[in-house]
């Protein structure tokens, strides 16, 4: 049993396996937490298996998770599935539409073809069963990356992505959050990774806007960004980097996946994010970054050279290339607002009761 956070280090179900919810998000629903994500356990970066479905858990204390199984399966014997194995499907998010009644998941697919699409899922319980509503949707006719789902007390919903490579939109989503109406806006433009805004995370505070995103390297961490709107569509004012005490510029080695509220505390709020590399937090993000600008846009005259990171993999006996993230561990830290600007600091170990 449980009785605080231990971030980075490895967090066990209530039948002590590893739990297996990465790139996902918590939901609150009658006094009891479902922590959902991908479901790595077969991952091991060898083998072409990228997921094995979407995994849940619940909890009434946030420390001990109870595995309730998978709630999304994959679907091994269709090679042409959205769901199979290799297929790329990543960051589950899920909605309770009170008019329908029912719950609304969007899955992130990676093509082989180089395109990104979203699948959608709906339930009428947050255990499932699912159904497949649609399959191979490009929102706005766009590539659509990272994202998170966000809904009004009065049930309009948002879906905020990474249009890939290039800016963040924010865009309107049907009655049933099963599409986009084709209102959008857009934020944050750049001209290519590594500073391209993915990882979106979305909260509100005090009737402000909050958007947390990373930068795009990979399973290679970066330095976190947070901007402030005063709408849903913004505009939005970028603050800064809220990890401001982390000297490797990784954003703790991690990358934020959802952003909690905690019902019950005054304020409260858990970044809940995934250490994606846990046996190389030896690197930098100076170790890597140029050659993701150099990689994504040839104009900058930057060459690629791994040598410093294929340095320090040596020294530390690590073999990279095939990336074993079925040992991705998790970094829930609480934020603080200093002045209303969030920060994160490190914690080896925390407790809710430290919060009113």
């Amino acid at each position: 049993m449980y009785d605080a956070f231990y971030p980075g280090q490895v967090w066990l179900d209530t039948e002590g396996k590893r739990i297996q919810a990465h790139g996902g998000s918590v939901i609150y629903i009658d006094d009891t937490y479902y922590w959902y994500g991908e479901n790595k356990e077969k991952t091991d970066g060898k083998n072409g298996i990228w997921h094995w479905g979407v995994r849940c858990y619940s909890s009434k204390d946030l420390y001990n998770w109870k595995d309730e199984g998978l709630i999304i399966p994959p679907e091994p014997d269709d090679p042409d599935s959205s769901l199979h194995p290799s297929a790329c499907m990543d960051r589950p998010h899920i909605l309770y539409n009170q008019q329908t009644k029912k719950y609304v998941c969007w899955l992130k697919i990676m093509n082989k073809d180089g395109t990104q699409s979203e699948t959608i899922l709906t339930a009428d319980h947050i255990l499932g069963p699912y159904k497949k509503i649609r399959e191979g949707l490009r929102p706005l006719g766009m590539n659509a990356g990272d994202f998170d789902l966000a809904a009004a007390p009065d049930g309009k919903a948002y879906y905020y992505f990474e249009r890939v490579h290039t800016e963040t939109i924010c865009a309107d989503l049907t009655e049933d959050y099963t599409d986009v109406t084709g209102y959008y806006s857009t934020h944050f433009p750049r001209i290519s990774p590594p500073y391209v805004r993915e990882g979106i995370a979305h909260f509100m505070r005090k009737g402000k806007h909050y958007l947390l995103s990373s930068g795009t390297t990979g399973y290679l961490p970066n330095p976190s960004e947070i901007a402030v709107g005063d709408s849903w569509h913004g505009p939005y004012q970028v603050l800064g980097d809220p990890h401001m005490e982390d000297p490797s510029h990784t954003s703790f080695h991690s990358q934020i996946s959802c952003v909690l509220k905690v019902p019950g505390k005054k304020d409260l709020y858990i970044a809940c994010a995934d250490r994606w590399l846990p046996k190389r937090t030896y690197l930098n993000y100076q170790d890597y970054a140029d050659n993701f600008e150099a990689i994504f846009n040839p104009e900058s005259g930057k060459v690629p050279d791994w040598s410093v990171v294929e340095r320090k993999d040596k020294e530390h006996g690590i073999q990279a290339g095939a990336e074993n993230t079925d040992i991705a561990d998790y970094v829930w830290l609480p934020i603080i607002f200093e002045n209303d600007r969030p920060v994160i600091r490190w914690r080896d170990s925390w407790k809710l009761e430290e919060f009113e």
